[in-house]
């Protein structure tokens, strides 16, 4: 529609405010991430890289076999060779260091493809692949060329799909980094954090756990990405203008999604985090799994466990959890979830393919990190009751619960690496460290109650260099 005067007028007013912004907040953005940066450096070169030079985080799989990868590329006709003639799959068709060789065919493939080629029945990706960073710039830079709600959920999320067909979901900002989750919210009422899902990549890359999705910050235009992009009219419907002079928008969802609660840019920027898609339901099933450790999600009732300390008893003798990795990998995953402070783990995935044997997605995590100043204890109850853990976690727990690889250390200089850095304030730094070291004594109350050899499960097998550093009693 055609522009008046005064449209233009406040048109370039607004253009004017964005680039003041923009400015003060890149130089605030640098400030506090040269001081964090300062604060976490490392006495010599990159305390992350050391990490990963580490035997424990050098420990080969098994050999894969064809049931062992979600894809077979060569014999597979979804990945038709043909398919990498289109050139719009290789993004805007410029150069750079993560281009394709062209040694193989699946090196023709856009990044997010070749990430669902390499997900197999140990991993989402491999410890050094370097199409995960790849990915995590084209999450960043490729250009948005649909905006869809997505269905379901509490809170509004975006799928987004980019010029190269991929396509991710994005969770735009509610909180800035100093705020708290208010202490009168229950855990299913809480906000769903980007930055939370950023920092949720980084650390389970540094436990080693590889289960989270690829997930980038970016700042998102909100017109012409978002408003612009979209055929969704009952998205499209909720966009104005706020008395501030900011694009807004609430779009439709169970929790939040009001003009009361709508999300502004400034004046129409907007932070958000994207996280890749998993490869479509329709090419590779997931199986949806409840679990045994739900809370209630009631303002008075409790979950059975919350009351039972024999719980994990009976969770023993039920499948899958009485056979298999499944129960280990469920403890995984109550120390991640722990160290982020994340309540909400109502149910988990993965992969039907790989039946029982295989690992858990660590999808959803946006509730994490909403408190700094209190530890929530009860998230490390299967734990507790359970008094079992990977050789392989309790040995990564101890290493990163040195200086010299400091956990908080290393997911400053992780982070760094995001567009929107700084994801988390030293605070939320400082207390993954402080709930490590929780997480290690009630491992070792385990030891001490139940000896080394029951509460530790060997899953390395004799790898060299990851020798115990607690060995105590040897029985039950």
């Amino acid at each position: 529609p055609s522009c008046n005067i005064w449209c233009q007028h406040k048109e370039k007013e607004r253009e004017d405010d964005e680039a003041d912004r923009t400015s003060r907040l890149d130089r605030k953005r640098q400030f506090i991430q040269e001081s964090v940066v300062t604060k976490n450096a490392p006495v010599k070169g990159s305390r992350l890289s050391a990490l990963y030079e580490h035997p424990l985080y050098k420990r080969p799989l098994q050999p894969l076999t064809d049931e062992d990868t979600l894809f077979n590329v060569n014999t597979d006709i979804r990945f038709d060779p043909k398919a990498a003639d289109d050139p719009s799959w290789n993004g805007e068709g410029n150069m750079d260091e993560f281009s394709p060789t062209g040694d193989l065919v699946a090196e023709s493939y856009p990044n997010w493809l070749r990430f669902h080629i390499g997900i197999n029945r140990y991993e989402l990706y491999s410890r050094h692949n370097p199409v995960i960073d790849a990915l995590l710039k084209d999450l960043v830079t490729q250009r948005i060329t649909s905006v869809a709600m997505k269905s379901g959920g509490t809170q509004l999320k975006l799928i987004m799909t980019f010029q190269n067909y991929g396509q991710a979901l994005f969770k735009p900002m509610k909180q800035t980094r100093e705020q708290e989750t208010p202490p009168d919210f229950f855990y299913f009422s809480d906000f769903e954090r980007h930055n939370a899902e950023i920092a949720a990549f980084h650390l389970d890359k540094i436990l080693d756990f590889r289960r989270v999705p690829p997930v980038a910050g970016r700042l998102v235009n909100m017109t012409k990405e978002i408003r612009d992009a979209t055929r969704d009219k009952k998205l499209w419907r909720t966009f104005f203008i706020s008395p501030a002079n900011n694009v807004c928008f609430y779009g439709e969802c169970s929790y939040y999604c009001s003009t009361e609660h709508a999300l502004c840019g400034k004046p129409d920027q907007i932070e958000g985090s994207l996280a890749a898609f998993l490869p479509d339901l329709a090419l590779a099933k997931r199986k949806t799994w409840r679990n045994p450790w739900r809370r209630s999600y009631h303002k008075r009732k409790k979950a059975e466990w919350e009351v039972d300390p024999d719980y994990c008893e009976e969770v023993k003798q039920t499948p899958p959890y009485d056979s298999g990795t499944r129960l280990l990998d469920i403890m995984d995953m109550t120390i991640f979830d722990f160290l982020m402070g994340n309540m909400d783990r109502h149910h988990y995935e993965t992969f039907e393919k790989f039946g029982n044997e295989t690992f858990i997605i660590h999808l959803d995590n946006g509730r994490g990190f909403g408190k700094h100043s209190h530890d929530e204890i009860s998230i490390l109850v299967p734990l507790i009751q359970c008094c079992r853990v990977k050789k392989s976690t309790h040995l990564r727990l101890q290493l990163l619960a040195k200086e010299e690889y400091k956990l908080s250390t290393l997911m400053a200089e992780s982070l760094v690496r995001d567009r929107l850095t700084p994801i988390l304030i030293q605070p939320h730094l400082d207390a993954m460290d402080r709930r490590l070291r929780q997480v290690l004594n009630v491992v070792s109350e385990c030891i001490d109650k139940e000896g080394y050899s029951f509460v530790v499960e060997d899953d390395l097998h004799g790898v060299k260099g990851t020798e115990p550093v607690h060995s105590g009693p040897r029985q039950r």
